[in-house]
């Protein structure tokens, strides 16, 4: 099997854009909706952050740097470890009508054709028990974790 190096899970939120965008673009609440993310420590403003992760007993932690945030639409940052690009993660909001939006997360794995690819993807496996070719299809379960508590608190307020 190919590896992938992208992945995107989707659902729909009974609420307006500008409302589930308010509750991805914030990294301080991002712990209560990944099933990884247990910490953030926020840096500049909000335009940068690390967040601290963990998988059983394997913790670590990433540089995030927000790259997209456009209010009720897209919000997006750039993972990197030890300086090296890992990763984007992002969440793209679509307005559907009858007071719902679709809301995508998204990931692309950067750990290719760059400089230091090879290290950072044994790293990742080192500390977080994930071969490279098999983020993926972790990342995916994760996702749908993610979205469906996002999903439930948005409309829980609602």
């Amino acid at each position: 099997m190919e590896r992938e190096w992208v992945a995107e899970e989707s659902v729909v939120v009974r609420a307006k854009p500008r409302t589930v965008y308010a509750a991805v673009a914030d990294p301080r609440r991002m712990p209560r909706w990944s099933p990884e993310l247990f910490a953030v420590w926020i840096r500049a403003k909000g335009r940068k952050f690390v967040g601290f992760n963990r998988i059983g007993w394997r913790v670590w932690f990433t540089d995030c740097h927000v790259t997209v945030a456009e209010p009720g639409r897209n919000y997006a940052f750039r993972v990197t470890s030890f300086g090296l690009p890992v990763a984007v993660w992002g969440f793209r909001i679509e307005d559907i009508g009858d007071g719902s939006v679709r809301l995508a997360q998204y990931w692309e794995d950067l750990r290719r054709d760059n400089r230091g690819a090879g290290f950072v993807s044994l790293l990742g496996r080192v500390f977080t028990g994930v071969n490279a070719p098999d983020r993926a299809a972790h990342n995916r379960v994760g996702m749908r974790a993610t979205l469906a508590r996002i999903k439930a608190a948005v409309e829980r307020a609602a």
